[in-house]
């Protein structure tokens, strides 16, 4: 396995994403034959002094440029051309690479990826597939905002192609779909969540129908659909409330002397509950629908973070993910000519 780390891209980059690729190099052993380091030369390099690693397996890319959280998605693929997201992305083009990691900005990933690597035959968009913790397993939400704009065929891509990752990736042996809606019934939503069932009603999926927002940590769901806007808006408010409700938690445990003797005795139940919604676990998202596999990190992503994105790449591309996209679209292909 050949991967391209955008060694650049994060809050906490470059500290957190040389540690956390060192860390995978050590997790995964001969299966990460190289690791591609892309970014600042000399600070790579600089860093690389910190540890001692058999560097046969690294290899290091200059970018002379680097893509922030603030520059348009867009302008910095086609203006900062030497951009590290850019030339990690190039890498994958060229086959150098079998993969890409960035926990940049998403924007820029995105569009470094549809750009470059355009869109897998018969994929009319890519998606972000962002998984949740569910009392059931992973729940992929799909698009978590790579397309804001979607058309209801665009849903039906996520879909099937979220299916797949679920059920190659993940294992499940028939993942099941829900549509983000505001009720159960089928007539509830509007006119675009409406067509988009009847799609999905007709499209072979196991397809439950429509969902509601408590529906993706209650019930049993392997892919949620709906537009990059409101799996967005999703994705961040889930985040936000979980790190304010820890917050106001330890607030409150703090407040009595009794209290924090009873969290001292539950200290390791906290602990496991806070690790079952920690999206270090999942390390990153891969972006389904692009020519090469295409991870994309949180932006303020630790080592253990890093480390388990270059673990999600690995594994989309050892489980064949677009080729069997691919193969399912060109099955739709034939369904609707």
């Amino acid at each position: 396995m050949r991967i391209a780390l955008d060694v650049m891209g994060g809050d906490k980059a470059p500290e957190a994403t040389m540690e956390g690729a060192m860390e995978a190099l050590d997790s995964f052993g001969e299966d990460l034959e190289v690791l591609f380091l892309v970014g600042d030369e000399t600070l790579i390099k600089k860093s690389l002094d910190h540890y001692s690693y058999a560097h046969r397996r690294i290899e290091v890319i200059h970018a002379s440029e680097v893509v922030s959280m603030h520059d348009s998605a867009v302008k910095s693929v086609r203006q900062k051309k030497d951009s590290s997201i850019s030339v990690a992305v190039d890498l994958v083009k060229k086959g150098n690479c079998d993969a890409v990691v960035s926990a940049g900005n998403t924007g820029a990933a995105v569009a470094a990826a549809t750009i470059k690597l355009r869109n897998i035959r018969g994929v009319e968009r890519a998606g972000i597939a962002s998984a949740l913790p569910n009392e059931h397993g992973p729940c992929n939400i799909v698009d978590a905002g790579a397309n804001v704009d979607a058309k209801p065929s665009h849903l039906l891509g996520y879909a099937i192609m979220g299916s797949i990752y679920a059920k190659h990736v993940q294992g499940k042996k028939n993942p099941i779909v829900g549509l983000m809606s505001v009720g159960e019934e089928d007539s509830k939503g509007t006119d675009f969540t409406r067509e988009v069932f009847e799609l999905l009603s007709e499209s072979g999926l196991n397809f439950r129908g429509n969902i509601e927002g408590h529906d993706l940590f209650e019930s049993e769901l392997d892919v949620v659909v709906c537009d990059g806007f409101v799996g967005n808006v999703i994705l961040k408010s889930c985040e936000a409330t979980a790190k304010v409700m820890f917050k106001w938690l330890k607030q409150d445990i703090k407040a009595t002397p009794i209290r924090q003797m009873g969290a001292l005795i539950a200290k390791d139940a906290f602990k496991a509950t806070k690790e079952r919604g920690n999206y270090e676990t999942y390390g990153g998202s891969p972006l389904l629908g692009v020519n090469g596999t295409c991870i994309i990190g949180h932006g303020s992503s630790s080592p253990r973070a890093i480390r388990n994105a270059i673990r999600v790449a690995a594994e989309a591309v050892k489980h064949h993910v677009n080729p069997h996209i691919e193969e399912a679209m060109a099955e739709l292909a034939k369904k609707t000519s």
